[in-house]
Parts: C-alpha cells; structure tokens; sequence
C-alpha cells in the first residue's frame, strides 16, 4: 500500500513539472503569431492603405516590407500600374449625326494619394468614375464638332477628348496617361450621304478636267487654222503675183503621162510638137 502511494505521489508531481514546461512553449507559439500578423509586403506596382479599425490612415505604405498592429491594423493592397480600358461611347455630333465611338484610355492612380482613392471611391473606381468621365467627355467634345469635321479633324477631336478626361479625374487621384480613338461609326444613312457626295465630287472633277482638256484641243484647232489659212492666203498672194506657179504645181503633181483630155489651161498645150 505504501508502494503505491509513492508511485501515485510521484506521478502527480511528474505532471505538475510538465505544465510547468508546457507555459514557455505556449507563449512563444502566441508571440510568434503576434509577429507573423503584424508584418505584411506589397509587391512592385503596388501601394497599400493603413486601416485601423477600418478608419483609413494617412500614411500610404510602398513597396516592401511593413509592420502593422495585429488585430487592430489592416492594409488593403492597390494596383498602381498603367492600366487600360477599351470603351464604346454613343453621342451627338454638331449635326446631329448619331456616332458611336471605341475608345482605348491608359491610365492610373496616384501613388501618392490611393488612400484618399480608397477612402472616397474603393476598388470600385473604374465603373464609379472612369467609365462615366469617358462617355461625359466624348459626349461633350463631339457636340463641338460635325460628323464630316470628326474625320477630317480627328487629331483635334483626340486632344480634346484627352485634356477633358485628365481635368475630370485627376480630380479622383487618377492619371491620363494616353488616349486614342480607335475607330469611329455613323448611320447608314450618313455612311450613303457621304458616298454620294464623294462620287459626285469625283464626277464633277472628272466634268472639269473634260473641259479643260476641250478647251486646250480647241486652242490648238484654231491656232492650226489660222497657221492654214495664213498658208493658203499666202500661196493665193503668191499665185496672183506670179501665175506660172500654177503651171509648177501641175508639173510638179504629173505622173509622166499624156492626158487622154486637154484643159484649155494644160500647160503641156504643143508639148507633142
């Protein structure tokens, strides 16, 4: 009896020493979690925005390593690399041409200001105002000028749209980078106008090049007729001057041959003699 409560006695003490052990353990597995969570990195073109309890901070984190409070501190991570968009825009012409434009928008945020960005938009910046700050500026530059104008001009129309786009977002931390138009559109009906209106340009060319080339030909008829008729008033002159150049043209135009008939002015009158 005595043996075993020795050996119960000396197993209660073997377990106190071992949740003795235990205790240092514990604590250093909950203070490496505490280290864990409060470090965090952001990758390369990437920022991150303080929240403590949610309330965004004013300090924006870089790229790298960052230390937070765990539990109380959280950072949301944000692209800032160029990014681009491709959008269709419907709007107005100066004529009223309905014309449907494809837009391509590169842009991105500030790196400096995407707390401010998260704080007043969220992720949610693209559809909440890029989108509508292309169709509002298209629509507003478009009205400016005519469909034809919108072809011709096409260069003015880009600059335009590009200055109104940068005055609306960099009012939202977001940077223009580069815009194009890629293509613009019309009615069918507009598309037929124009058709004609170049054929018609291209005829009435063609009618004017016609007469251009009349007139020249006409030119050069009269001033051969005249050269004709100064030649033949002055071989006339020539003739009543000296009559036996009729009888040298005849010579000169006989073939070698005895008339079968005799003019009264033949001048081979006694040639037989």
């Amino acid at each position: 009896m005595v043996v075993i409560d020795a050996r119960a006695e000396e197993i209660k003490q073997s377990i106190r020493k071992g949740g003795k052990a235990m205790i240092p353990v514990g604590i250093i597995i909950a203070l490496l979690i505490v280290v864990i969570s409060s470090l965090g990195t952001v990758g390369a073109g990437e920022r991150g925005v303080m929240l403590q309890f949610g309330a965004v901070q004013d300090r924006v984190i870089g790229e790298g390593l960052y230390f937070k409070i765990p539990f109380v501190q959280t950072v949301e991570v944000i692209d800032v690399r160029i990014q681009k968009d491709e959008v269709l825009s419907t709007a107005s012409s100066k004529d009223l041409q309905i014309v449907t434009s494809k837009i391509a928008l590169n842009y991105h945020l500030d790196p400096d200001n995407v707390n401010n960005v998260w704080q007043e938009v969220g992720k949610s910046y693209n559809t909440r105002i890029i989108a509508p700050s292309i169709q509002e500026a298209v629509k507003s530059v478009t009205a400016r000028f005519t469909a034809e104008e919108l072809i011709t001009k096409r260069e003015e129309v880009k600059d335009q749209i590009k200055a109104n786009l940068f005055e609306r977002l960099s009012t939202n931390y977001i940077i223009v980078d580069e815009f194009n138009i890629i293509d613009f559109s019309f009615s069918a009906a507009f598309n037929e106008a124009i058709e004609a209106k170049v054929t018609a340009e291209q005829l009435k060319l063609k009618a004017d090049r016609d007469l251009e080339r009349i007139r020249i030909e006409a030119d050069q008829n009269a001033v051969a007729a005249e050269g004709k008729a100064k030649a033949i008033l002055t071989e006339a002159q020539a003739l009543r001057a000296n009559p036996q150049v009729v009888e040298l043209r005849w010579i000169e135009k006989w073939d070698g041959k005895t008339p079968l008939y005799w003019g009264e002015a033949s001048p081979f009158i006694g040639l037989n003699q």
